[in-house]
């Protein structure tokens, strides 16, 4: 097990995790790509009782494209959104990997929205094994 700390830019939110992530995924969904600024958000999930938030952070909830209701939650300083809940499994928060600071990150393996037109057509997923999620 790895114990690994994220944090937004400024270093006022902070997420300590106790375990490794459950999965890592990336999604290539629009709201995502809104949200991140980038071609897809990459995301790890852990149990609620592995996370120990810190610092102060400002919410904004969406509402997925199967009806859960996921909350971003993020920095009130700096914007930086450093981890959410999906109303779908309350038992989990899934931290934006980008925000550990790791490039020795484990490496996703789930791709959410990688089989249709919302994967941009420039972009090679080069992970094995990968599950592809509509």
């Amino acid at each position: 097990m790895t114990a690994r700390r994220a944090h937004c830019d400024c270093g006022g939110l902070t997420v300590d995790t106790a375990t490794d992530p459950i999965r890592v995924s990336i999604c290539h969904c629009l709201a995502c790509k809104r949200r991140t600024g980038s071609a897809f958000s990459w995301n790890a999930r852990y149990d609620r009782s592995a996370v120990t938030v810190t610092g102060p952070y400002s919410s904004h909830t969406r509402v997925g494209d199967e009806g859960s209701h996921i909350t971003h939650h993020f920095c009130p300083t700096c914007g930086v959104t450093v981890f959410y809940e999906n109303s779908d499994v309350p038992e989990m928060i899934a931290v934006q990997a980008g925000t550990f600071g790791d490039a020795n990150f484990p490496a996703p393996t789930v791709s959410v929205y990688h089989a249709d037109d919302r994967l941009c057509g420039w972009l090679r997923i080069v992970t094995e094994p990968l599950k592809i999620w509509a």
